[in-house]
């Protein structure tokens, strides 16, 4: 297990700087599921943050899909753009509540590791072809990239993170198990082949900073989906403000303010008066559970059987709004549709091909694939290899395996 830092480099701009009792405490980290000596010079959760940073999966984030494929336009954004949104929300809250930054981004940087290419669409149809198989989760599919298929160190597979960072990914949601469970229908059985390894306790909720993080991805997916479907032609800001109260007198705040401002700006400012309220409304109802309850651990937040950081009734109301909003204007859009289908098609056929033809596959996987000839298993680790690919690859290895022409439109 890890062990504390050593007390000369307490204090001095390690990551050992005092936060309030409820925090998860790094230098009280229960430790690696493979057990490693200490860093001399970052807490175990700095060390977390590096290692999902230099990860493979970190950087196929930036060919994903957010909503738009980047040929779509520049300024669109991907997978990698929206991870760096998150945890600089995330980063902000937990500073605010005097709980770990580094873990708080940690989970943040790593919580879309399992998406496939082509977003929710590319999720959707792998999990339909994975149904036979035992479905397919982008969370689950988050721990195995950094407990197995990150290979990288000589002394294990994946990136053998804390406990607490896999505390944060993996229950980021809520509960799994228990009768606080939020999540409707069967836990992904990754989660509790892993949990029986690394106990991880799915019945609690996760710690503070993995809290702060889940609430970041609301926010900054809310606002920059927004920002992306007025870009592209979907919506207008005044329609948006008809449907939601709260945007429409946002609205009108920035506008009476600055009556001529620019198209461009105007919505700059909206964004950025969106994000400071839902952060501030998250700060402020956190502040008062902590301040009402006193927690004395990180554990006292798991146990209270309840989430601590999220939006109040108003500010929810306010989020259900905009994903209703969303949902009918956006993500169900003739073009996004379009899309949709395109995704479908392409994860099937590779699907499709690569199980009943591994040799299609590249030789590792190929190896794996073929190994004590389990059709389960097989389909596995052909959902391992799609949900791997960025979008640009999966169409190209449509395009190599398909007599050249892409399923594309």
């Amino acid at each position: 297990m890890e062990t504390d830092q050593s007390p000369a480099l307490s204090g001095i701009g390690f990551g050992y700087r005092p936060r309030a009792p409820w925090a998860c405490d790094p230098g009280k980290s229960r430790g690696r599921l493979i057990e490693e000596p200490a860093s001399a010079t970052r807490t175990p959760f700095q060390r977390d943050r590096d290692r999902i940073i230099h990860s493979t999966a970190f950087r196929r984030l930036k060919l994903k899909t957010q909503v738009f494929i980047s040929d779509d336009g520049d300024h669109y954004r991907t997978r990698l753009t929206h991870t760096i949104e998150v945890a600089q929300i995330a980063r902000a809250i937990a500073r605010a509540l005097e709980a770990d930054e580094d873990l708080a981004e940690a989970v943040a940087l790593c919580h879309d590791f399992g998406h496939t290419p082509f977003g929710h669409a590319g999720e959707d149809a792998l999990d339909r072809l994975m149904q036979p198989f035992g479905g397919f989760d982008h969370n689950a599919q988050s721990l195995r990239v950094v407990t197995k298929l990150e290979r990288r160190y000589a002394g294990f597979d994946g990136l053998n993170l804390s406990w607490e960072t896999l505390d944060g990914l993996v229950k980021h949601n809520g509960p799994l198990t228990g009768s606080g469970a939020e999540a409707s229908g069967e836990v992904p059985a990754y989660f509790l082949e892993f949990d029986a390894l690394f106990p991880l306790e799915l019945s609690q909720w996760c710690g503070i900073e993995g809290q702060a993080a889940a609430i970041a991805d609301d926010v900054a997916y809310n606002t920059h989906d927004i920002d992306d479907g007025i870009r592209a032609g979907l919506f207008t800001l005044d329609e948006l403000a008809e449907a939601v109260p709260f945007v429409a007198q946002t609205l009108a705040e920035v506008r009476g303010r600055w009556p001529d401002l620019k198209f461009s700006r105007l919505t700059h400012e909206f964004q950025r008066r969106q994000i400071t309220a839902m952060v501030e409304d998250v700060i402020g109802g956190a502040r008062r559970i902590l301040e009402r309850e006193q927690p004395k651990s990180a554990n006292a937040i798991r146990e209270r059987g309840a989430q601590t950081v999220g939006f109040s009734p108003a500010m929810k109301e306010t989020d259900l709004h905009l994903k209703a909003f969303l949902f009918d204007r956006m993500y169900r859009s003739p073009a996004i549709m379009a899309f949709r289908e395109m995704a479908d098609r392409t994860v099937t056929q590779l699907f499709e091909r690569y199980l009943t033809d591994p040799a299609s596959l590249p030789s590792e996987w190929r190896r794996k694939a073929v190994m004590g000839g389990n059709e389960a298993r097989a389909a596995r680790i052909v959902a391992d290899f799609i949900a791997g690919m960025t979008d640009s690859y999966a169409r190209k290895e449509c395009a190599r395996l398909f007599d050249g022409s892409e399923p594309i439109g």
